[in-house]
């Protein structure tokens, strides 16, 4: 087996021209899916490179280079409305994985169960994506497309997660439900952002995990939320028929669809409630006025 290891973007595309290569940084996920007796025949390992490496801040907002680990996202200082992402990121499998899993990564496995989506979605993230022809950018609504499908070229890279700054108080949260703590593929899991003034939500992200073929937005009931009282938070849940309407969730061994709609319904309130709290802690701190 090849096993490539380039220095730059550069080289790395040019092994991709070349070559028919598997893409890995952490090899959490790409190892578990081979099977029993098989390997990848030729593998480009993208955990060096110092530009998918890191968190920075700048006129933008943020950026996460694709090879940044969990642990690195969850220990960093990162502002409140993503609070929700470094949650995710300290459920994600075990300590080991979180040492070795990359963003970039969980995004690309593309799986419906994938913890970093919903909060990035609640983020409003971008993907960034090189080749030799330059970097584009596509929001992370459309990159995953399904069950493991992503829309990214034989010839590109995935670099770095681009998520735009957020205007006013805002405050994250996520929430999962497994049949334990970790190491676990979820029944559901809930990531909420909200932004608030004087008691009022002024606008709210929630997106929904492990209930349909892609993590989704629901937009519908974003917009019932937004002009809210917080004090109406704890009774608000989402309306099933007209709420849930992106979602299909299955009956599988882990639960039945039934049973993932009540539980994605109580995960909304619950993850609402966390971030509104954040936002409120935000919106009260001293140094924020």
């Amino acid at each position: 087996m090849a096993y490539l290891t380039p220095r730059s973007v550069d080289e790395a595309l040019d092994l991709l021209r070349q070559h028919r290569l598997v893409i890995v940084a952490g090899c959490t996920d790409v190892l578990p899916a081979q099977r029993q007796g098989q390997r990848p025949a030729a593998v480009l390992d993208l955990s060096e490179l110092p530009a998918l490496q890191g968190i920075s801040h700048g006129p933008e907002g943020w950026r996460i280079g694709a090879a940044t680990t969990w642990t690195e996202i969850a220990r960093a200082a990162l502002p409140p409305a993503m609070a929700g992402l470094q949650q995710a990121a300290r459920q994600v499998g075990a300590i080991q994985i979180q040492n070795a899993g990359t963003i970039g990564g969980n995004i690309c496995n593309a799986s419906p169960a994938a913890d970093g989506v919903p909060p990035l979605l609640t983020l409003n993230a971008e993907i960034e994506v090189a080749s030799v022809a330059g970097l584009r950018r596509v929001p992370l609504s459309r990159f995953i497309t399904g069950p493991r499908r992503i829309d990214l070229a034989p010839d590109e890279i995935v670099t770095a997660v681009v998520i735009p700054q957020d205007a006013g108080a805002a405050g994250g949260a996520f929430l999962k439900l497994g049949a334990r703590s970790f190491m676990v593929i979820s029944i559901a899991m809930v990531a909420a952002v909200l932004r608030v003034s004087a008691g009022r939500i002024v606008e709210a992200r929630v997106a929904v995990g492990a209930c349909s073929a892609v993590a989704q937005r629901l937009t519908d009931f974003e917009s019932d939320l937004e002009g809210r009282s917080l004090s109406d938070l704890a009774a608000l849940l989402p309306d099933p028929a007209r709420h849930f309407a992106p979602l299909a969730p299955i009956s599988d061994v882990r639960a039945t669809a039934a049973y993932r709609t009540g539980a994605a319904q109580e995960l909304c309130r619950r993850a609402l409630l966390q971030a509104a709290s954040v936002a409120e802690a935000e919106e009260n701190r001293p140094d924020a006025r």
